[in-house]
Parts: structure tokens; C-alpha cells; sequence
């Protein structure tokens, strides 16, 4: 995670209505338009211009660095041919955590929040998101939870969602990805997340069904409201 948090307490000072996540469904966009819209988004959020928001999209085959991207590009176990053979690129970025592999047929959330006045708490926005996941998951009746002493969403032993974050002034931005129908081979390309015992799964591996992704956005938004308590808007 990545914090540069500044004031803990101040209440914003602009007049958008409490509660109101707006939720926008982008499709396949690439990590750098991505990464722009984010830092432009947070700065809207920061000026009250636009409420809470939750981006909701899928990546093309990429790999992404956390802020300490010397540690994390040694966890990529491919080599720079393998990468470029699959089409697969490497971003450095500015959110927490290790390494970690976006692409088709995975769900990328990333909320834009104002955690004031009340969420200012890093570690529990970190459980929030990993609830949202864990109430997704419940909602195809599988059973996921935490692991002591690691971030991210899990079913038994295999990670199915992962998380890595930035806050700034209390503003967030980079989020969560969650394994839907998510090539799974992709992951041998790195260490995922930095660690070497533990496996990736994916939604449609744990139950064995396909399901429309637009199904997933539907339960993820939901699962979203709930645990941070807002009324989403298309």
C-alpha cells in the first residue's frame, strides 16, 4: 500500500450529496488510459466535483510493479521475449503491493473514495475491500475469507482476489482484482504478489460455471454499496 495521507480529520468542504457512489462500466481499457483517469478522477474527487466513484473494467494481458518496483521486478520470472510472445506488458505504477498480472476476463475495481471524515483507517479500507470480494463470492456460493498475515481474498489456499492500493489526502485510487474467468497460466509468468506457497484460482474454477462478467459487476457494485454504505448510480 501507498499512503500520503496529510490531515487526518478535515471534512470536505463541497456540496455533493452523501452517499452517492457512482458506479462507470469502462470495458476493456488499456493500464495507462487507466492510470491517467485515475489521477485526473482523484483530483475531481479531491475539488468535490464528482462523488464517490467505483471504475469497474478489464485490462489487456499486463503485469504491474507496486512503488517499490526493484523488488517487485523480481518476481517476474518470464523473460522479456516470453512477455512480448504473449503480448504481455510491464507497468510500473503508484499503488502498494508487489507484482501482480491484469487481463481478460478479470474484474478491476478502482474506487475513487473520500475516506473522510469517518474511514480514515488504512488497514480497514484494506478488510473492506477484501470483504467486498468475500460477499461476491458468497453470492455464487463459494466460501472465501482472509489468511492471516496477507492482504487479498482467498478460497482455502489459492488467492481469487488481490489488492493494491494508493491513498492520498485521504483520497484512494488503484483497488482490487478479482479472478472471474482470468487465464490462470498468466500468473506463472511472476510471483504473484511476492508469494512463493500459496496458488491463483478464479470464480469459474471454483464452481465450475461460466458466468457473464456483467453478472459479476452487478454483484461486485452490490457487494461494494454494502460494505461501504452508499447508493449506487449508474
Amino acid at each position: 500500500m501507498s499512503k500520503d495521507t496529510g490531515c487526518h480529520f478535515a471534512v470536505g468542504t463541497g456540496e455533493m450529496t452523501p452517499g452517492v457512489l457512482e458506479v462507470r462500466r469502462l470495458g476493456l481499457i488499456g493500464y495507462d488510459e487507466a492510470l491517467a483517469l485515475q489521477r485526473e478522477l482523484v483530483e475531481e474527487r479531491r475539488a468535490d466535483r464528482v462523488p464517490d466513484l467505483l471504475l469497474l473494467l478489464e485490462h489487456p494481458p499486463v503485469i504491474t510493479l507496486g512503488v517499490r518496483s526493484e523488488i517487485a521486478r523480481a518476481n517476474v520470472v518470464a523473460s522479456g521475449e516470453r512477455l512480448a510472445d504473449l503480448g504481455v506488458t510491464i507497468h510500473e505504477t503508484g499503488r502498494g503491493g508487489d507484482v501482480t498480472y491484469h487481463g481478460p476476463g478479470q474484474i478491476v475495481g478502482y474506487p475513487i473514495l473520500d475516506l473522510r471524515p469517518d474511514r480514515c483507517d488504512v488497514h480497514q479500507y484494506v478488510r473492506d475491500l477484501e470483504e467486498v470480494m468475500i460477499r461476491t463470492c458468497a453470492a455464487y456460493g463459494v466460501r472465501a475469507g482472509r489468511l492471516s498475515g496477507l492482504t487479498g481474498t482467498w478460497v482455502g489456499a489459492e488467492k481469487i482476489g488481490a489488492i493494491g492500493i494508493r491513498i492520498s489526502r485521504w483520497i484512494t485510487s488503484h483497488g482490487f482484482a478479482f479472478n472471474v474467468r482470468t487465464d490462470l497460466e498468466h500468473f506463472k509468468l511472476i510471483v504473484p504478489c511476492g508469494i512463493t506457497d500459496r496458488g491463483v484460482t478464479s470464480l469459474e474454477k471454483v464452481t465450475g460455471r461460466s458466468i457473464p462478467m456483467r453478472d459479476i459487476e452487478d454483484a461486485i457494485t452490490r457487494s461494494f454499496a454494502e460494505v461501504f454504505e452508499r447508493e449506487p448510480r449508474a
